[in-house]
């Protein structure tokens, strides 16, 4: 018997209880026969105020993520997705690789996370090798983004955090602040593309928009990911109107 909704793959998401921009980004972006099944991971929206305590509440987030695991299996999805960015990149290369052979350890199925989903559609489009990256983070994690970038085989030129207050502040950045942190991180125009991080960051119009007047990839990383699981199961359908990675790749 096949799920009558979700024919083609049932897709397990899992993010931050605090996310409130994942799951219609996720939905914004899902072709007919598949369907999101979102678990939420236990997250109280902690003040960040320091690079100590950023690392912390996103080190908790990593740490119950299992649970949010368990939860959604128990609807057999076919293939997970990892609606939370900050976890993925930590560690560096090896750490991205352990945190998703721990997940799909647990859960029996595949999974798509962020880090290695950006990676992918960077390598997509073709010829790049100089980046830049924004992120709603503080610096401490941004280092991790950047060893992550690095250890990946790409050079990264800069990058800029915006330091939210809390996990729901992410949530609240106005898009006229991002577009002005987007041109800041083209500078000169000497970068190849721009990623964006922090999957509660609300860009994947904005940065669909912004290839067209930067001229360049500009990725979100609710795009990256999502695209990443279609292209995993074997769905190449196009979506149009939120940027060329779902357009053409």
């Amino acid at each position: 018997m096949t799920d009558i909704l979700g024919w083609r793959r049932k897709f397990g998401v899992l993010g931050p209880s605090t996310n409130t921009v994942v799951q219609p980004d996720f939905e914004m972006m899902r072709p007919p026969g598949v369907t999101n099944h979102y678990s939420r991971i236990y997250t109280p929206n902690a003040k960040a105020v320091s690079n100590e305590t950023f690392m912390a509440g996103m080190l908790r987030i990593g740490d119950n993520t299992l649970d949010a695991v368990h939860s959604v299996m128990t609807c057999e999805p076919h293939y997970l997705v990892m609606g939370m960015s900050a976890v993925t990149f930590y560690g560096g290369a090896a750490g991205a690789d352990a945190f998703r052979q721990k997940v799909e350890a647990a859960a029996g199925v595949g999974i798509s996370i962020g880090s290695h989903a950006c990676t992918a559609a960077l390598r997509a489009y073709g010829g790049v090798r100089r980046i830049a990256f924004l992120s709603p983070y503080f610096p401490a994690c941004n280092d991790e983004v950047r060893r992550y970038f690095t250890e990946s085989g790409f050079e990264v030129a800069r990058d800029l955090c915006l330091q939210c207050p809390s996990w729901i502040a992410i949530a609240e950045v106005p898009p006229d602040l991002l577009r002005e942190k987007l041109i800041e991180l083209n500078g000169a125009g000497d970068v190849d593309a721009i990623v964006q991080v922090g999957t509660n960051l609300s860009m994947v119009r904005l940065a669909a928009a912004a290839e067209m007047w930067l001229g360049k990839p500009v990725i979100a990383i609710n795009t990256a990911t999502y695209w990443h699981a279609l292209r995993a199961n074997g769905i190449e359908d196009k979506v149009q109107g939120i940027g060329r990675l779902l357009e053409e790749f």
